[in-house]
């Protein structure tokens, strides 16, 4: 894993200078048409119709470290699904007027239901915010008016079709408004040292608000969690447009919705418990001990993924190449290898075949190896707490100072050495009288995850 380059200038001041493009721009856009149909540079990924080839993209998003921040907004419009891969770049432009109208609709549908919750309780500070924000929704709508007679009949159209979709959506009055009241308490505090949220950027902080309670209206399974703030706010400041965070946060969630629950939470802690069981058997036995077997020190790191351990630049190419999905044990490029290593075993009986998916444990992702790289780095540290009140402090003192690079190779290495051992397991339990070296599932993972 390499860190992004581009153009001989160095990643994080390139991502820094980005940000405070946005800033002078003001509050985000409240939709950015013009990406429709921009193209991504990156080799072999963007096909001439505007097509993008998703393996290639998630495989350069990893090998490379991230996206440069000059295309990191238009790639995660792809990564995390709100522009198809499949589509053109014609139909990302109808699908954009769309994805724009129909988050209006919703909008404007609970604050219509909910109209105490339209503005955030203010304070000096949010005042400033609010007339920011204000003057954008102006111009907006002075846009709006200067559209041709074409387009306004089409968004007319689809305005309805978008008030037809939703109009049989109910809302829980009681659970809204605490969902809005959590809300505004989160957002004024979410990464306000950030340059996004600074000056005229503060109209952001309501920006973010609206997509929130949006989200947490159509969406009352999940409605609003903390941390979302701080998640959400990761998309809009790479985005940068309103509608676009909306739309990619609601995709994303979709896969992650339960790390905000109490048993998706508790599953994913456990299961980093069982991974460094795996890995280093002392720590683990170290860590459970005087009632430490909840691993709750790890818990904002999984939750937010990573976001605080690393420099700003950093937290944002480590949560590309989390959310790339390359190196995970049920990716594409692993069943190819299972299937593979099935063929090589054809010479055994049918009695003594046995899945290798029995030997891997399919949900530890890749997450779990970066916080056990972590863990297995501060090793001597750890094996020193006594108890979980010395295991937040030092945590804690992690916060900014881990090293990207550093640490995603000795991820890789420890999923490595986990599926090296994992297959030799398997292996050693079958015959291979007639097996070749190419035909191990061994080496057919080696040749996919070899490090660079």
């Amino acid at each position: 894993m390499e860190p992004p380059q581009t153009a001989g200038e160095d990643p994080s001041s390139v991502f820094r200078q980005e940000t405070e493009v946005r800033c002078r721009r003001r509050v985000a856009a409240l939709s950015a048409p013009a990406l429709s149909a921009s193209r991504l540079t990156l080799p072999g990924v963007m096909d001439a119709e505007g097509r993008v080839d998703e393996s290639r993209l998630r495989m350069h998003i990893f090998k490379n470290g991230g996206v440069s921040p000059s295309e990191r907004g238009l790639a995660w419009r792809f990564l995390f699904g709100m522009y198809p891969c499949s589509s053109t770049a014609l139909e990302r432009s109808l699908l954009q007027e769309q994805l724009l109208v129909r988050y209006r609709v919703m909008k404007r549908k609970w604050q219509q239901f909910l109209p105490s919750a339209v503005r955030i309780q203010l304070n000096a500070e949010l005042f400033t915010a609010v007339r920011y924000f204000d003057e954008r929704e102006a111009q907006t709508q002075q846009q709006a008016q200067g559209q041709s007679e074409e387009v306004k009949d089409r968004i007319a159209f689809l305005e309805l079709q978008s008030q037809i979709l939703f109009e049989r959506v109910t809302f829980d009055q009681e659970e809204l408004r605490e969902a809005a009241r959590i809300i505004d308490k989160d957002v004024p505090r979410t990464s306000r040292d950030l340059a996004y949220y600074q000056g005229e950027g503060l109209g952001n902080l309501l920006v973010l608000r609206d997509i929130l309670i949006t989200y947490a209206a159509f969406h009352p399974e999940v409605s609003y969690a903390q941390g979302m703030n701080d998640l959400c706010s990761r998309f809009l400041e790479v985005l940068d447009s309103e509608v676009d965070t909306f739309w990619s946060f609601s995709c994303y969630m979709e896969k992650f919705s339960r790390d905000f629950m109490a048993d998706g939470l508790h599953r994913k802690i456990e299961l980093e418990a069982a991974l460094l069981k795996e890995l280093d058997p002392p720590l683990y036995t170290h860590l459970v001990k005087d009632n430490m077997e909840s691993f709750t020190f790890c818990h904002r790191w999984l939750l937010l993924g990573f976001q605080r351990e690393f420099e700003h630049s950093d937290a944002i190419c480590l949560f590309e190449i989390l959310s790339c999905d390359h190196l995970e044990l049920i990716s594409q490029q692993v069943d190819r290898a299972r299937y593979q290593e099935r063929l090589g075993l054809k010479h055994c009986t049918e009695e003594s075949l046995e899945s290798p998916q029995q030997i891997f444990n399919t949900d530890f992702t890749f997450e779990l190896f970066i916080c056990a790289a972590i863990l297995l780095d501060n090793r001597e540290s750890l094996l020193r707490c006594r108890d979980d009140v010395q295991l937040i402090q030092f945590t804690t003192s992690l916060q900014g100072k881990l090293d990207l690079n550093s640490t995603v190779k000795k991820a890789e290495s420890h999923f490595y050495n986990y599926c090296k051992r994992c297959a030799r397991d398997y292996m050693n339990g079958h015959c291979r009288a007639n097996s070749s070296k190419h035909e191990d599932f061994f080496y057919q993972l080696r040749s996919l995850f070899v490090l660079k």
